[in-house]
């Protein structure tokens, strides 16, 4: 599909749903789609999402906030949905595992239905961690993964790879249009301040003028993508032909020890914190790296934020939020 089919694929206004609206990634995707003169229907239970997160949004007459958890089903009327309902971060799909794997499965299966009965696209935010602990480097979308079944993080893992078996074998049995993206390491404003990823807390550590915890040696690597980027990729994807199903992944190839990251963040807020170690956490992944040919040649998406420039922004943000 060309940029032109793209561009008139969504110059017609729809209606569109987002769960987990009001989270990290799904209030800058709902601030974009109305931006592009759709209509919104934001859901969110508000485990991790908040109201602040789209308070801005909430006097449009385009966007709808409804507090729904996606457990139970959902009967609504819409033209695509944006399933990106789960909690993503260690800290939040920890707290209550079982919900996280329920909110993963059970949600897909509820959302699938809804797309099924109004015969709409629908889109599955999975995630980079379905390659677990990788054996191949950078990540390629034909490999299937390194996945510890019965960890700590498998409720978020396993959940997110059952997801996809699911959304395949409804377009296998249900010749659903299905999109399937995997969302590597994002950040940027509206990231939780508590919510234990790795940017938000050597932020937040930086400012408050704390140690900054560096796990294991700190060098493992991490791929991080700013979030404008990675709706853009979003969209990108939504507005592929039926044929496109995925898994695609969506993320910055640019790869970075925590050690980096973390120099990184002193340099630019400016604080005097220290780098301390601790043990590195079971079963967290040595490296992380997407390969984003795919992406390249079927949305014709490519990243446009350096790490430095997104950092920059986000900490202005935290800022705001902590101080410092």
């Amino acid at each position: 599909m060309t940029d032109t089919q793209r561009q008139a694929r969504y110059s017609i206004q729809k209606r569109v749903l987002v769960t987990g609206g009001a989270g990290f990634i799904g209030s800058h995707l709902c601030a974009r789609l109305i931006e592009q003169g759709h209509n919104v229907l934001c859901v969110d239970n508000f485990f991790t999402g908040t109201r602040a997160n789209v308070a801005s949004l909430l006097g449009n007459p385009n966007f709808e906030l409804m507090r729904h958890d996606v457990t139970f089903p959902l009967y609504v009327e819409v033209d695509e949905i944006y399933n990106l309902a789960c909690p993503a971060s260690p800290i939040h799909y920890q707290f209550d595992p079982v919900q996280t794997t329920k909110t993963s499965v059970i949600g897909a299966v509820n959302m699938l239905g809804l797309a099924k009965r109004l015969r709409v696209p629908i889109l599955q935010a999975s995630t980079s961690e379905v390659y677990g602990d990788p054996h191949v480097h950078p990540q390629v979308e034909d490999y299937w993964g390194n996945v510890n079944p019965i960890g700590p993080r498998s409720c978020y893992d396993e959940g997110k790879r059952c997801a996809e078996t699911l959304f395949f074998d409804y377009r296998r049995q249900h010749d659903l249009a299905i999109k399937v993206v995997r969302i590597f390491n994002t950040y940027g404003p509206h990231m939780h301040p508590n919510d234990g990823r790795v940017v938000s807390n050597f932020i937040v550590q930086a400012l408050r003028g704390e140690d900054i915890t560096i796990y294991g040696e700190g060098q493992q690597t991490r791929s991080f993508c700013y979030v404008d980027d990675l709706v853009a990729g979003l969209m990108a994807m939504m507005a592929t032909g039926d044929e496109v199903t995925g898994p695609v992944n969506l993320g910055n190839p640019g790869e970075f020890s925590m050690i980096e990251l973390a120099e990184l963040v002193i340099e630019l807020t400016g604080s005097k914190s220290k780098l301390v170690y601790q043990d590195l956490p079971p079963d967290d992944p040595k490296q992380r790296q997407p390969d984003i040919a795919k992406a390249r040649a079927e949305l014709g998406w490519d990243v446009t934020v350096p790490l430095r420039a997104g950092l920059a922004k986000t900490i202005d943000y935290f800022r705001g939020v902590v101080g410092g």
